[in-house]
Order: structure tokens, then sequence, then C-alpha cells
């Protein structure tokens, strides 16, 4: 079994690195020590977080000094996402902040005119004639704000495009840096990684569909669990059960998930964390995103969640009772990782439809406005809203469009579509509302549908998703 070291930036997710190397049959082991990164054989830093904050953690313990002693030795060195920005001499996401300094040239915030963090799959395109070892062509899970816009000389890049062109990966000797996850890049990650590690890889990739970069929509089966089962109901009552998570995970995983949403429902009416034991086994059944919420109260839960295997938080209740809540995890992790779920009511009255937002899982109202709550929201450090209608949840009679569109109108980061998708027209709707990822749950759950057969019927309307 090989071993390898994974520099510890105290930001990272941890869990989904190591279930990746593992079905690969490698060992990671984490570290702060710099002897430990000196003497390496193979090195890991890995990526999510705020620029500032992990910069500065490797500078004060000597770990920036050891990553780039053991990168001039010519240890293997695998970066990922922020673990490539690291690598360059600054970010714009921190001024002032400085990188290690191993790649020349400033990460700097993707452009206007696109929602902004990047999330989702992307095409990268590997460079051509260049004969890279480890990057291919192929459809990878990127979530970022800031990126390398400009070649570094001397080094193999392949590109993407959100906005503008970026570089999605570098590779020079035994380094390779991606601006995306390959651990959470389903079969086309597992190879890149399999190819970096010098293992061999047996499965075949499917043929890449011919088409331009650009964020694809994303199909996102989403498990409500209660006492460690996955529970389905209407407007968020009368509750039935509906499997194990890990084994719902990995089927829909199978199907096409473009990645997993948990919500830990008794959570916050019970006043307690989410249960991390179900993370953790729902982590080590994918190789997608894994979005986690349930009981986030403080940047020492969204820390739990991260170590036990989510990649993004999303937080609810504990946001609307202390809106700062968000920022302060934007600050630790980085807004590509803070998730604003809102769960609206339509309240009556008015000339034009107005929703109010809900929390302790639709128990109690929680903010008057539910548009306002997710522009607030977006601007105190929420990267991501996920919009559930509750008056059409479970229902599956479509999503409240009006409410979609008004949301997506007044933020520029990504919105999840959640509640009342009931066949393949009402996500198609969804997306021609506006919305960048549609979340579905009793369809999926009841087997009247899957991944595949929706995403099929979405590409023929001309909608771009992961096939």
């Amino acid at each position: 079994m090989r071993d390898l070291i994974v520099v510890d930036t105290g930001v990272a997710n941890l869990a989904s690195i190591a279930s990746a190397f593992a079905r690969l049959g490698a060992r990671t082991t984490v570290t702060r020590d710099p002897e430990t990164v000196r003497q390496a054989e193979r090195l890991i830093l890995p990526g999510v977080g705020s620029f500032g904050t992990a910069a500065a953690a490797l500078h004060a313990g000597g770990l920036a000094a050891a990553v780039r002693d053991a990168v001039d030795r010519g240890t293997p060195l695998l970066a990922v996402c922020l673990g490539l920005q690291l690598l360059c001499e600054g970010s714009e996401e921190s001024p002032g902040a400085v990188g290690l300094g191993i790649v020349p040239g400033i990460c700097r915030r993707l452009p206007a005119g696109v929602r902004v963090p990047h999330l989702g799959w992307n095409r990268v395109e590997a460079a051509p004639g260049a004969g890279p070892r480890f990057v291919a062509s192929g459809e990878a899970a990127f979530a970022n704000s800031y990126a390398l816009r400009e070649a570094p000389p001397g080094w193999t890049v392949a590109w993407t495009i959100h906005g503008a062109p970026f570089v999605a990966a570098l590779e020079r000797g035994g380094t390779l840096a991606c601006q995306f996850h390959p651990e959470l890049s389903g079969a086309y990650g597992e190879a890149m990684l399999a190819r970096w590690l010098g293992v061999r890889h047996e499965r075949s990739l499917p043929a890449l569909p011919t088409r331009e970069s650009g964020v694809l929509r994303r199909i996102v089966p989403c498990l409500d669990v209660k006492d460690g089962r996955v529970v389905k109901g209407v407007n968020f009552q009368r509750l039935r059960d509906a499997g194990d998570p890990a084994e719902c995970a990995a089927r829909y995983e199978a199907q096409g998930a473009d990645e997993i949403v948990l919500l830990d429902v008794a959570a916050a009416p019970d006043e307690r964390s989410t249960q991390l034991d179900t993370v953790r086994r729902v982590r080590a059944a994918i190789r997608v995103p894994l979005t986690v919420g349930g009981g986030v109260r403080t940047a020492l839960d969204a820390r739990r969640l991260l170590a036990a295997g989510a990649d993004k938080v999303s937080v609810n209740t504990a946001a609307v009772r202390r809106p700062e809540l968000l920022g302060e995890l934007a600050e630790a992790f980085g807004t590509q990782c803070v998730v604003l779920a809102i769960d609206a009511r339509r309240t009556p009255g008015g000339k034009r439809p107005r929703w109010e937002a809900l929390v302790v899982g639709g128990r109690e109202r929680g903010h008057p406005d539910a548009v306002a709550w997710a522009t607030e929201g977006a601007a105190r450090g929420a990267g991501e809203i996920l919009l559930t209608s509750w008056d059409a949840d479970g229902t599956r009679a479509g999503h409240d469009l009006a409410l979609l569109r008004a949301v997506v109108a007044a933020v520029s980061v990504p919105v999840i579509a959640s509640g009342g998708i009931g066949n393949r027209a009402h996500v198609a709707e969804a997306f021609a509302a506006g919305a960048d990822a549609v979340l579905a749950a009793s369809v999926l759950h009841d087997g009247d549908d899957t991944v595949h057969g929706i995403k099929g019927a979405v590409a023929a309307r001309g909608i771009p998703v992961r096939q």
C-alpha cells in the first residue's frame, strides 16, 4: 500500500481526499510537521477554504518552506483547488497574503457577468499535442471564485472557461495542480489520480460529448435523513422511510448524479449537530461532491462536517437567527463552501407574490422576506442558495417558478431549485427559470425516474448537462 502525506492547511475536505485514494489502494496521513513533509515520498496540498487563512497556516507552521524544499527535490506533489492557488505568488481573495511562489502569477477573481462561485461540472481541455502525463480532456467538478488566468512559463497547462478562460490544471515533472477537484470528479478524476499515483486503473471512461467549455446544469439527489435513514414527506410532514443514505447515494451516483445533498432534518428541531457517522458512510460510498446540512451553528460545526466528508456545508436556522455566521464560515472555508438553505412559503395578500423564510425544519417563521434574505445572505458570504418551495415540497406539482425567478434575479451566486419536482418537464422548467441545479427526491426515492432518464430528457431540450 502506498503512503501519501497530506499537508494540513486546517481548512480542507480531507475525508474526500482520503476516500478517493483509499479506492486506489493508497493510505493518507495528515501532518503539520515540516520534517514529515520534507521526507515524504508523495505529497498532497489539499484545497477547501480561503487563500489568506490557508497561506497563514502554511507560513506560521514552517510548512511553506517544507513544501518548497520537497518540490525542489523532485517529490511528486498533487495540489487540489485552493492548493493550486497556494502554489502561486498570491490571490486577489486575500491581498497581502503570500503564496508559495512555486508557480509565477496572481490568482484573480472570475469576471463579472457569470455566477460566482463557479460551482459544478465544466469541461477541462488538455493542451493539444503537449502529451501531458496526468491530465486528459474531460469533465470535472469545480468550486472556485478565483483562478490563475495566464499560463505560467515552463508548465503544461489545461484550460476551462467560466466567463473567461482560466487555468484548469498545471503539470511539471511530478507536480500536478488542479483547479478542479479530481477526488470529486467521478471516474474522470479517479483515472487522473491513478495516473499521478502510478497505479493501473481498469475502468474505461465514456466518450466525451463535443461541446464548448461552460458550467453544466446539475441534477442533485437530496437525502433528507432522520435517525440514520432517508425519509421523505409532503410540506416537511408525514415522513416515510426511503432507505439507507449510503446505499441511496451510491445508487444515484451510478445513475449520473452530479452531487449529493444530505440534510439532517431532525438536527435543528432536536437542537443537535448532524450525525457524523452518516456523513462518513455516504462519503465513503461516492466520488462526487457532498453538501451536508442540519444543525450547523458555528464554524466548529462546519469544520467537523468537512472532516467527516462534506465538501460544502448548508446552513438555515442558525444563519437566520445570527446572520454573522455566514461571514464567519466564508472567512474560514471560502464562499464556495457555504450554502444558504432557504425554505420559502408564500404569504397571502398583496398585489405581487411574496414569500417568508421558515426555520426549524419548516416549523417556525424565520425571515419575513425570503428574497431579501437571499440577497442579504449572498452579500454576507453564502456562495450558493438552496431554495426550497415549502408549498411545493413533496407535491410533485412543479417548483414555484415565480419564487425561483425572483431569487435568481436577486443574487449573483448559483441557485439550486428544490421542492415539487415530479417529472422531467418540471426539471426543464426550473432550468429555464434560471436554476443552476435542480434537487430531486421523491421522484427518485420512489423509483419513478432515474438521474440518467432526467438528464437525457433535459439534454434533448438543449440544456447542457453531464452525461
